[in-house]
């Protein structure tokens, strides 16, 4: 793959769990501008501590405050789930064409989708070309009712910026990521350690392809360099298919914690899919998802003695 060193890059949604840490790796070697509200000023001065150049954005309000227009790359992970359609809409999607014609004269941009794209069928592994739907629709993610909708909205508004200002742009779909930063698997292991059930579906196994940090980072410079002019679109998520069942159980394992398991239709279904394309494209995922788990648990909870 080839390295990003002395570039200038532009990352949105800073504040949340892929971006923060994506964008302060990257600042090492890089003139980093990374846009989000900033509300939280602690949030910002531990940015600014890690050479990020912060830059208060509105992307509904297509305000993009001291963005440079010059940029080398844009890696776009910005997503609002307010309940809102409508500012949802306009944040999500008119904001990202509006970011993109800002930034037109990047050599590569990578906008940052979700495998929750795609619509629900059972075990079968998805791959870049199958049909698309509305994944979010059942109770337990009544908290976040715009999420895949307006995920699929955004990719159209990504496409046609790429061809419209002619663009070359990667649409990634990321699979559960996790690691030092948090993530979904993070959440189960709370339940895990307070001896809860944990909710899959009754179609079990429940089935994804996590992906660790550490190979979301080491693979977004190959994404940016199959960036394409139409987008080219991709699955981005470890190679290894796990089941919500199956690392629930390993955090049983390493804890000593009894793990039960609560099946019901009102969570989301399998999301497995093909890495075929991305494999082609940039190479498999390295870390896999036992020695990534064990790492998510020894990091958050670094005064447990796990077992072998």
């Amino acid at each position: 793959m080839p390295d990003l060193v002395g570039q200038k890059i532009a990352i949105t949604g800073l504040t949340g769990q892929v971006a923060k840490p994506v964008a302060t790796a990257l600042a090492e070697r890089n003139d980093v501008f990374g846009l989000a509200r900033f509300s939280n000023p602690a949030v910002r001065a531990e940015l600014e501590a890690a050479g990020v150049r912060c830059v208060t954005a509105d992307l509904g309000g297509g305000d993009f405050g001291e963005l440079p227009a010059d940029i080398d790359y844009l890696i776009h992970m910005a997503v609002a789930k307010t309940m809102d359609w409508d500012a949802d809409m306009a944040a999500n999607v008119e904001g990202t064409g509006l970011l993109l014609h800002h930034c037109r004269q990047a050599k590569g941009v990578l906008h940052v989708s979700s495998t929750a794209v795609y619509h629900p069928d059972g075990h079968h592994r998805f791959a870049e070309t199958d049909p698309l739907g509305d994944n979010h629709r059942v109770p337990a993610m009544s908290w976040m009712p715009t999420y895949s909708i307006l995920k699929i909205a955004a990719e159209g508004a990504a496409r046609t910026a790429a061809r419209l200002f002619d663009i070359p742009t990667t649409i990634a779909r990321l699979n559960v990521p996790y690691g030092h930063s948090g993530g979904w698997p993070l959440f189960q292991l709370a339940q895990v350690l307070a001896d809860d059930p944990i909710a899959v579906h009754t179609d079990s196994p429940t089935l994804y392809n996590p992906i660790h940090d550490d190979d979301i980072l080491r693979m977004i410079p190959g994404l940016l360099d199959v960036a394409s002019t139409p987008a080219t679109v991709v699955n981005w998520a470890g190679v290894e298919e796990a089941g919500i069942e199956d690392w629930c159980g390993y955090f049983g394992q390493l804890t000593g914690h009894d793990v039960s398991f609560l099946p019901t239709d009102d969570v989301l279904e399998s999301v497995a899919v093909d890495t075929t394309r991305m494999v082609e494209l940039v190479g498999p995922t390295q870390v896999s998802w036992h020695d990534g788990m064990r790492r998510l648990v020894e990091h958050f909870h670094p005064d447990l003695a796990l077992r072998s």
